[in-house]
């Protein structure tokens, strides 16, 4: 699974809604399949935590904090936690709205070969 989360590129592939991105340095700029661009600021990517946090900067968020945290349960097995936290509440229940799908879709390209 982190080897799916760990480039940030790839949200496109796996996050419901994103149709593109571009990632320069630690900012990304997301566009939603309705043409909105939503820049972030990658927080945190780490391969030993294996942890992949970030905010999104865009002016409808007054606050945004994503995490997303990739922990070993067993061998060749770990578990895919996202959280999110927004202000307004709102926006928060439209990220998690994708997450469930989100969740799913990282599961599958990980089966499917993208190893860490």
């Amino acid at each position: 699974m982190w080897g799916v989360i760990t480039r940030p590129e790839s949200i496109p592939d796996w996050f419901p809604g994103i149709t593109s991105c571009t990632v320069e340095g630690n900012i990304r700029v997301i566009t939603t399949a309705s043409g909105l661009e939503m820049p972030e600021e990658i927080l945190t990517n780490d391969p030993l935590l294996r942890r992949f946090a970030y905010r999104i900067t865009a002016p409808m968020y007054k606050f945004h904090l994503g995490v997303i945290d990739v922990i070993a349960i067993g061998e060749n097995d770990s578990l895919c936690v996202y959280s999110t936290t927004a202000e307004p509440d709102v926006l928060a229940l439209i990220i998690a709205g994708g997450t469930r799908d989100a969740l799913l879709q990282i599961k599958r390209l990980s089966e499917n070969g993208v190893r860490e």
